[in-house]
């Protein structure tokens, strides 16, 4: 699985120690604690039996929004206090100045912090972030408050928009998109100025997006906002619809989502990255890339909207199928396929976590040997240069256990999740017959996914 053009193997590279860990992860089929083909039968036996099994008994709708267990009312009142926030976002202007400089001044090298910072503790700890306590870049988004602080300064009202916006999730799809491109795809996506360019281009978008939409720009199109809010649907914590804070099942949150305008597109870029990501780093595809007459980038960048269009496309041609077999009109596959869409959040999810899982527990901790020296210079600001990384999280077993358990639970929680909103929005037996193609989506989904991860 080692992909020695990984952008992991170069954050990695100062630490030659550790320099051949892989790209997202160290599992492998060897390291399974059940054969592979064992632990296919096993996956496609839940999912199965899973099916079956809440198609009998989960005759009607049973998320409510007012389930959930209460918080004690000193930690509910925690979370909604001003210092909670203002403490967060404080931290995070912290960091992102810090980052800030080393982006400025800081050396083009393998000491500079910047691409840990970016590619680790941003991409991959907001959403495991999101994933444990909710949408917090919503709260802490610096550029958010920025274009609030400008607004303050000019006098001009937040409600005051130059257009009305339309586009849905569209922009964060394809915002998604090129920074998947970029992480796994661009080269040189690590140097100082690639970098500066891709951050001072996001900003400037950023701001002029939240000044001609206000601040639903950041609500629908900025891709890291929907990114945390998306995978924050899956977090314990969320509010009933008294507005008290709980803890409910990952299915509660999911289940609030509605189908809008780029859903589908977005959840297809939040899967397919992932998926593609575990295909890239098989050694016939990289042997295939080097061999081929056509540009490697250009060969890379097709298979990876392949891989996106390839989650949408099914996806739709599942609801068509499903709206044939229910007897409903072909049409209202537009609105099936966006109604069921939410149920793809909990796979992306397991997706990401069984391919991040090792990049963030260990490079994660290196990065904090980067940045106590943002300049270069030799200075050990922060007392962190002579940290030594706990590799007790990634031990080759551990992670491969990881790796196929969230798989395997976030499609048991998708096949839940789509069977909840398909009750929901038909009568019982669409429903129940309408699923049966979903649930042949979810089997190759489940059957790819392990194969790609675990690609001998």
């Amino acid at each position: 699985m080692t992909d020695p053009t990984s952008l992991t193997t170069v954050l990695l590279a100062p630490h030659s120690v550790h320099a051949l860990v892989p790209a997202h992860g160290v599992g492998s089929r060897s390291d399974l604690p059940l054969p592979f083909t064992a632990l296919v039968i096993g996956a496609l036996a839940a999912l199965l039996i899973s099916f079956l099994a809440i198609g009998f008994l989960w005759r009607e709708p049973r998320l409510r929004p007012s389930d959930g267990i209460l918080l004690p009312d000193a930690l509910a009142r925690a979370l909604d206090s001003r210092w909670l926030r203002g403490l967060a976002r404080a931290v995070t202007a912290v960091i992102v100045l810090w980052t800030l400089v080393a982006l400025v001044a800081g050396p083009d090298s393998a000491r500079n912090p910047v691409p840990s910072v970016i590619y680790v503790w941003f991409w991959v700890g907001l959403a495991f972030g999101s994933m444990l306590f909710g949408p917090i870049w919503r709260v802490v988004n610096p550029l958010r408050a920025l274009h609030a602080g400008l607004l303050r300064l000019a006098r001009v009202s937040p409600d005051l928009v130059a257009l009305q916006y339309r586009a849905g999730l569209w922009p964060a799809a394809l915002g998604l998109g090129a920074f998947t491109w970029v992480e796994l795809i661009a080269e040189d996506n690590t140097s100082l100025p690639f970098l500066r360019l891709l951050v001072g281009a996001f900003v400037a978008i950023s701001l002029l997006g939240s000044a001609l939409f206000g601040r639903v720009w950041f609500d629908e199109a900025d891709p890291f906002e929907v990114w945390s809010r998306l995978l924050g649907l899956l977090s314990p914590l969320g509010r009933r619809d008294d507005g008290r804070w709980g803890l409910r099942t990952p299915l509660h949150g999911v289940n609030t989502l509605r189908g809008q305008r780029g859903l589908v597109a977005t959840v297809a870029v939040m899967l397919g990255s992932t998926a593609y990501d575990g295909f890239s780093a098989n050694l016939s595809w990289a042997t295939f890339v080097q061999t081929s007459p056509l540009p490697a980038t250009l060969l890379k960048t097709v298979t990876l909207v392949g891989f996106f269009a390839a989650v949408a496309v099914t996806l739709w041609l599942a609801a068509l199928v499903s709206m044939r077999l229910a007897d409903r009109p072909v049409r209202d596959s537009f609105d099936f396929v966006s109604d069921i869409a939410p149920s793809l959040i909990p796979i992306a999810a397991g997706y990401l976590v069984a391919h991040y899982w090792s990049l963030w527990v260990y490079q994660g901790q290196l990065a904090w040997t980067l940045m106590t020296d943002p300049l270069g210079t030799g200075a050990d600001l922060l007392g962190t240069a002579g940290l030594t990384p706990d590799d007790a999280l990634i031990q080759p077993t551990l992670v491969a256990t990881i790796q196929a358990v969230s798989i395997v639970v976030g499609h048991l929680l998708g096949v839940v999740a789509a069977h909840e909103r398909a009750v929901t929005v038909l009568d019982r037996r669409s429903a129940v017959i309408g699923q049966i193609p979903l649930m042949v989506v979810m089997v190759f989904y489940t059957v790819s996914g392990l194969t790609i991860l675990f690609a001998p």
